[in-house]
């Protein structure tokens, strides 16, 4: 029964701390929840990067009649609280401060070096009481980009493509033809929300014009990337427009500003782990592939890729540009999206 109500509670802080998304990166979405005698008094997520955490926000929110009830609750926690000051001070601080005897967390580590242990040493060096690996799978894959962040030094690398029924990526002659439904073309834009960035090629800047921002749904726009080794696009395509945040890698020049930037890269070389390594050292913990066919199986080829997500229209052509191939068995999820499938694969 305990179990149970531990599970119930920390999926409670993953629920608000998706509420996170996408302000609180670069650091992870965390949520927090404080309980008393199985009354929730106190509940917070961490909003925007740069601000209080999860912990701190439900520590806040405790009403002031029930203030005196912190000593004798319990705070859940998805992911371990911090022991260093950055940006604010350490949230493990801040329980041993309110004198909150217990903390219960959902995955047993953070990967951040700075806290890696060091949180839950200093709770219970206090004499607070610490519960580990409550739905622990589940928290890390909520965190999944934040865990690849900092464990690979690298983005989490999303590769989404639409593919007809009998496994076709694009008309063979380059010209444009929808394969996915209103209903999808919705959640992509959801899904770019969502993410850091976004990366396409030469190719599809110059053939589709793309505006590569938020126009279905609410919310942020990421960066928009482009690999233009040449400089071929034109300065009245919409990736040029500056209307969002944009990086052009490319082999002749380096100019950074606020919404249109260019970064030099060798192309003698693999360029996919220098524009990976390149998004490390600017914090962007994401990107989302929406490139053509040759981009996208340069990261299978790679194995630079963590996620794919794949629309399967209700359609066939007979022929085309082939789609790339996965293997099967990275399978997470299949679904039924008015008439196509959505089908979600992940690296182990």
């Amino acid at each position: 029964m305990t179990r149970n109500i531990h599970h119930q509670y920390i999926q409670r802080c993953l629920d608000i701390a998706a509420l996170g998304i996408p302000k609180a990166y670069p650091n992870p979405m965390v949520g927090a929840v404080i309980v008393h005698e199985g009354r929730i008094i106190g509940e917070g997520y961490h909003q925007l990067y740069g601000t209080g955490h999860g912990e701190v926000q439900a520590i806040n929110s405790v009403l002031p009649a029930d203030r005196h009830l912190l000593p004798h609750s319990t705070i859940y926690v998805n992911l371990e609280p911090c022991a260093h000051y950055g940006k604010t001070p350490p949230c493990a601080d801040l329980i041993i401060k309110e004198k909150i005897p217990k903390v219960i967390l959902g995955a047993s580590f953070d990967p951040n070096p700075s806290v890696a242990g060091k949180g839950i040493a200093k709770l219970r060096a206090a004499g607070v009481e610490v519960i580990t690996g409550v739905l622990e799978q589940a928290c890390i894959d909520f965190n999944r980009r934040f865990f690849k962040w900092m464990q690979k030094k690298r983005p989490y690398v999303i590769l989404k493509w639409a593919e007809t029924k009998d496994g076709y990526f694009a008309p063979a002659d380059a010209s444009q033809k929808w394969i996915s439904n209103p209903l999808t073309k919705r959640l992509t834009h959801r899904w770019r929300s969502e993410e850091a960035s976004i990366l396409v090629g030469t190719n599809t800047a110059l053939i589709d014009n793309p505006q590569l921002n938020v126009r279905l749904w609410a919310g942020h726009s990421p960066t928009r990337l482009v690999i233009d080794r040449s400089l071929k696009i034109p300065s009245t395509h919409h990736l040029l427009d500056q209307s969002i945040p944009s990086i052009i890698y490319n082999e002749n020049k380096s100019i950074v500003s606020d919404n249109l930037s260019y970064v030099k890269l060798d192309f003698t070389i693999d360029i996919l782990p220098q524009i990976l390594d390149h998004l490390y050292t600017q914090n962007i913990q994401s990107v989302l592939v929406e490139g053509g066919s040759h981009l996208l199986s340069s990261f299978i080829d790679a194995d630079l890729w963590d996620e794919a997500r794949v629309y399967i229209g209700n359609t066939t052509w007979g022929k085309g540009l082939p789609a790339p191939i996965l293997d099967r068995r990275c399978v997470v999820e299949e679904e039924e999206l008015g008439g196509d499938e959505l089908v979600v694969l992940r690296r182990v």
